[in-house]
């Protein structure tokens, strides 16, 4: 049995992290015991004590936020708390009290569930290393790496610092830090960053940086300072609160001018605590966070759900997110009359017996389009270059064009060749061989999501103004995917940095940006958006902290989904605040002739705060 789980458990939890509302709630019971027992003065002593306990922290939370000049919506309660004990009336503060502490604990319950959600993401940044040793191998954690090292990259493994290579050949996945789709094969002394994964075999780097001046760290940095950069965001409550608060204090100064009673003034402040503003946004905010929690879409924050129903302007990353980040075979050039199909049967045949993920690429497309591949012989894999051997009665050679020139077979001056056309698009190149002549190639490419054009389309006919591709891959690429995702605007080559910039950019123009992003490349520019949104079911654990919303699963079409539920949660929100308001003024226009005294106020102020949470709830 979990004794975490269990019952007392969560009661204490409960109990430690919200002491206020517990306690004024359990004040609020014994006085009204002692009350109900001809106990007056005790009860009312009590709930006093209870007031004045429970109501110190509140209004200091109150005058703090105005010190830094944030006019909020707990100023009316504030006041009303004051005047209580002023006047020895310390039923109505207690209720405004259990109010307000009750509110803000609802916010925090919703912050802290969604944040917990996130856990299982946040696991994946680099911590340990494998050092070689005098005795073997050593773990350690990364902050321990010493420029020198020796460390051991297993297949899978994160690289945990920058490094240089020792060993004759890596393969390794930088998409997630540079956006480019294909791996990319490296040599001895060549640098690799940290954050990249190993998707070859074991192989050995020097550390050439320790973990705080890698890369990956850097990126971290960035995304400090863009988090920094950010500024607040006025809660939806508060924005009402800015003419509601004057407009209370009107109503105060006229009940007091009118009956001549200090009682009226607390009367008003009492009705005039603005309950819907306190539990509307809240209660709503939490609605909307689990219903979207229930198709896979954690929303961190409440000020999240709220930017992101304002969404004008959407910006993708381009790899792993627009596109699906693994290359695919986009098309097949015959360069000697050799027809494209006898070239992908070949070829196909051949690549069953390499274990290399674009070889496997080139498989499945054979066996989407025969039924049957051939049985290769004499296979041979050159490392980093590409395979040879027979099919049928042809030798087959594929791969890239250092392989073809070892072997004494010209490639970029073959007359025959379309090199000229297909290399500047950027594509990945495999050359194909027939008995020692040139005969083809096999171009690949990354290929876009089936459900991103109908996204940007919807995106639009919900009100988003601008759509923007942003990527570190080359522009040619940037072009033709944008021009397929329907996207306008697109900016290529750019390093983090760059993308920060162009946030800040957009920002200078639109009010709130969103960027929806997978990679670490992406994670400082998620930090500088209005509201950041990662790719969580393959991105980067630094790009999940960085975002405010995180899609557990590898669905960007859920951006429209997302914008819909904030904008329902956000109209739900503003029917209850519109809906109280209402119910408050007319409350306040009898209680300032004298009309309704302050107990009877708290108490309509509670049915009013029930009838505001059951609609709030329908954001579910």
């Amino acid at each position: 049995m979990n004794r975490e789980n269990t019952p007392m458990k969560k009661i204490v939890w409960f109990v430690r992290h919200y002491p206020i509302p517990v306690l004024t709630l359990v004040g609020l019971i014994i006085g009204g015991a002692l009350q109900v027992t001809h106990e007056e003065q005790a009860g009312k002593i009590a709930w006093m004590v209870t007031l004045i306990i429970g109501g110190i922290p509140v209004v200091w939370q109150t005058i703090r936020e105005m010190l830094h000049k944030h006019f909020v919506a707990d100023i009316v309660a504030m006041l009303a708390i004051i005047v209580s004990i002023v006047l020895n009336d310390a039923f109505p503060g207690v209720i405004i009290v259990l109010m307000q502490s009750g509110g803000k604990s609802l916010e925090d319950y919703a912050y802290r569930r969604a944040s917990s959600s996130l856990d299982n993401l946040l696991s994946r940044a680099p911590r340990i290393a494998h050092k070689k040793v005098a005795q073997g191998l050593e773990e350690i954690q990364v902050s321990q790496i010493n420029i020198g090292d020796i460390l051991v990259i297993r297949p899978g493994d994160l690289i945990p610092v920058d490094g240089i290579i020792l060993s004759s050949t890596a393969r390794i996945d930088e998409a997630s830090l540079t956006g480019e789709p294909l791996p990319k094969t490296k040599t001895n002394g060549e640098q690799v960053f940290s954050g990249t994964i190993n998707i070859g075999d074991v192989f050995d780097i020097q550390a050439a940086r320790k973990s705080e001046e890698s890369q990956y760290s850097k990126i971290v940095k960035l995304v400090k300072k863009a988090q920094q950069e950010k500024a607040p965001i006025q809660r939806l409550a508060d924005k009402y609160a800015v003419w509601f608060t004057p407009l209370t204090l009107a109503v105060s100064a006229s009940g007091w001018l009118i009956t001549n009673n200090f009682e009226t003034i607390l009367s008003v402040l009492v009705v005039a605590t603005p309950c819907s503003l306190i539990f509307a946004t809240p209660v709503a905010v939490i609605s909307g966070i689990n219903r979207a929690a229930k198709t896979g879409i954690i929303i961190k924050t409440g000020a999240a759900i709220e930017q992101v129903a304002k969404t004008q302007v959407a910006v993708f990353d381009k790899t792993g997110t627009i596109t699906f980040g693994t290359p695919v075979v986009e098309r097949i050039i015959s360069f000697d009359g050799i027809s494209s199909d006898e070239i992908l049967l070949k070829v196909a045949s051949l690549e069953q017996l390499s274990s290399h993920p674009i070889a496997s690429m080139i498989v499945q497309k054979g066996r989407e389009k025969f039924d049957k591949l051939l049985v290769p012989e004499n296979f041979r894999e050159i490392s980093g270059a590409g395979v040879e051997g027979r099919v049928g009665s042809d030798h087959i050679m594929i791969g890239a064009s250092s392989m073809f020139e070892n072997a004494g077979i010209e490639i970029f001056n073959n007359v025959n060749t379309t090199t000229d056309m297909i290399k500047p698009e950027g594509r990945m190149i495999a050359f194909v061989a027939f008995n020692g002549k040139l005969s083809g190639a096999i171009v690949f490419g990354d290929e876009i999501r089936p459900d991103v054009k109908t996204m940007i389309q919807r995106l639009k006919t919900i009100g988003v103004k601008k759509t923007v591709l942003l990527t570190g891959d080359i522009k040619n690429n940037a072009k033709n995917i944008a021009r397929q995702a329907g996207i306008t605007d697109y900016q290529a080559e750019l390093v983090p940095e760059e993308k920060v910039v162009a946030i800040k950019k957009l920002r200078q123009e639109f009010e709130n940006v969103i960027m929806v992003g997978d990679g670490i490349n992406d994670a400082p520019a998620l930090a500088a958006s209005t509201v950041g949104i990662a790719m969580g079911a393959r991105g980067t654990a630094i790009s999940a902290d960085a975002a405010d919303i995180v899609f557990l699963e590898d669905t960007v079409s859920k951006v429209v989904n997302t914008i819909e539920i904030g904008k329902r949660t956000i109209s739900v929100a503003k029917q209850s605040i519109l809906v109280g308001l209402g119910c408050s003024f007319f409350f306040m226009g009898i209680a300032m002739f004298g009309h309704l005294p302050p107990a009877i106020g708290a108490m309509l102020q509670e049915a009013l705060d029930v009838s505001v949470i059951l609609n709030a709830l329908r954001a579910r």
